[in-house]
């Protein structure tokens, strides 16, 4: 094997988009899911992690933007490794993250434009709110939630063994 300069090197490694989704229910159970402006589906409050950005960072920052609270941003859940797909080019890792509960709907507002409707949903409902592509992540969430440790997921299915 020949030594390879360290910029042509890692110029050539593999390179993905990162997301980052919070998980919040309520005191029932029901899961918190947005309706996006610009999208013809519901989905996770949250968005793409930016340059020189952590997850837990980016989890945190688009709650504020897209509902304007703070929350804690807690245990990593799932983390779903998801290929190439449509006009995406790349692979995708998306971390989603334990953010705790909320009691109701009145502490939340819409600061920017990116969100036209928020609302408390059964898990049940959720999955079938979500693409095919996410929603598996309901179950795999709460899975890990109540085992207190995080569940891998490869392109929207559980890795045999994870999910326990």
């Amino acid at each position: 094997m020949t030594w390879t300069e360290p910029t042509i090197w890692y110029a050539n490694l593999a390179s993905f988009y990162a997301a980052a989704a919070a998980f919040i229910t309520d005191h029932a159970g029901n899961l918190l899911l947005v309706k996006p402006t610009y999208r013809d589906h519901w989905a996770f409050p949250g968005g793409y992690v930016d340059e020189d950005e952590y997850p837990h960072d980016a989890c945190a920052r688009e709650i504020r933007e897209e509902l304007g609270i703070g929350v804690v941003v807690g245990g990593l859940l799932v983390v779903d490794w998801a290929p190439p797909a449509g006009r995406r080019p790349r692979p995708i890792i998306s971390f989603t993250f334990d953010c705790g509960r909320i009691a109701s709907l009145d502490s939340l507002k819409f600061p920017g434009q990116e969100v036209e409707n928020v609302a408390f949903f059964p898990p049940h409902e959720a999955q079938q709110l979500l693409p095919d592509n996410v929603n598996t992540r309901v179950q795999a969430a709460l899975c890990a939630r109540n085992r207190h440790a995080p569940v891998y997921l490869a392109g929207g299915s559980a890795v045999p063994g994870t999910l326990r």
